[in-house]
């Protein structure tokens, strides 16, 4: 079922190029700027907010739903497999923060306004958040999906300063070219002491082909998010499922033929998925901070960045 966008946040929507507000015109978006006027259609009640500029996306992507638009949406036979192969990743800690983000921005307003970013599926653990009534949640991404109310582009968030109590990146910023500017979005959309929660991998190999291009140790992550205090950071996936990950692209490094690597990925699942189990333990030692798949962070929008030289103390590994 595909979301819609209301009008409470329609409201909030902007020119993702220079900021100014937007009229709709049947299916259209038109920026009300006259140095910019800029048009952006509205697609079966989607509209795609889109600078082209620094976006890696262009519009006629998604007007075309051509393959650059890159899709979330699998088949029904995919679906059904997934219930029946084991998994080799975990993320413990997820639903406990979503609880914790969930509690922090109905600290902020009563109706906290949620803006996720690369929401076109749901994420782990989101499901606490979708659940409770008093959350306003709009779920965007650079693909069609069954959840995509927005598709906008995070280098250029279309919304107004101060639009948001909360945003969430879970498994996003890997996979787009500039962190720090899709970070310095979400601080500009937050409103004074909004939260953001974030998940990037540290310990994973390339999962999204061409759409795919960093990682964060720990203390890295954190400095990205040095313009927020921190409520709370740690391993999402552990050393157990990072483990299970290298195994699996050890033995798919040898071939490239596609039936053989279909079949590779169904034996490393079965061969090596109780991995992901020992990060119920070790995601609470000390060396899981050099070790991770992945980390998260909870934290709370700040105007007082952390100075480098203070954030080295903030290392918690073994070395």
């Amino acid at each position: 079922m595909k979301n819609k966008l209301s009008k409470e946040f329609l409201a909030l929507l902007r020119c993702p190029v220079c900021k100014s507000k937007l009229q709709k015109t049947g299916k259209v978006l038109k920026c009300q700027n006259a140095s910019c006027a800029r048009k952006f259609p509205v697609l079966d009640g989607i509209p795609v907010l889109i600078n082209e500029q620094n976006s890696l996306f262009k519009i006629v992507d998604f007007t075309r739903r051509s393959a650059a638009a890159f899709a979330h949406e699998q088949s029904s036979v995919k679906n059904a497999l997934k219930k029946i192969i084991p998994s080799i990743s975990s993320n413990y800690p997820a639903a406990n923060n979503y609880r914790m983000v969930a509690e922090s921005v109905l600290q902020i307003s009563s109706h906290p306004k949620i803006l996720v970013i690369g929401g076109s599926i749901l994420g782990e653990g989101m499901n606490l958040l979708l659940q409770n009534e008093l959350l306003q949640i709009l779920e965007t991404d650079v693909s069609f999906g069954e959840r995509t109310a927005l598709i906008c582009d995070a280098h250029d968030l279309p919304f107004d300063n101060d639009a948001f109590d909360g945003v969430i990146a879970q498994a996003v910023l890997e996979h787009v070219i500039d962190p720090p500017r899709c970070v310095s979005e979400m601080h500009r959309v937050l409103k004074n002491g909004g939260i953001v929660y974030a998940e990037t991998p540290f310990m994973q190999q390339v999962h999204m082909g061409s759409h795919d291009f960093t990682r964060y140790t720990e203390l890295g992550h954190r400095r990205l998010f040095r313009h927020f205090s921190e409520i709370k950071r740690g391993a999402a996936g552990g050393p157990g499922m990072a483990l299970a990950w290298s195994y699996r692209y050890f033995l798919l490094s040898f071939t490239s033929n596609k039936n053989l690597r279909i079949f590779i990925k169904v034996f490393t699942n079965f061969t090596s998925f109780f991995l992901k189990y020992f990060d119920k333990v070790l995601n609470k030692k000390q060396g899981v901070y050099d070790a991770a798949s992945g980390y998260y962070f909870l934290g709370r929008k700040s105007d007082n960045p952390i100075p480098d030289k203070i954030l080295l103390s903030a290392y918690r590994g073994n070395l």
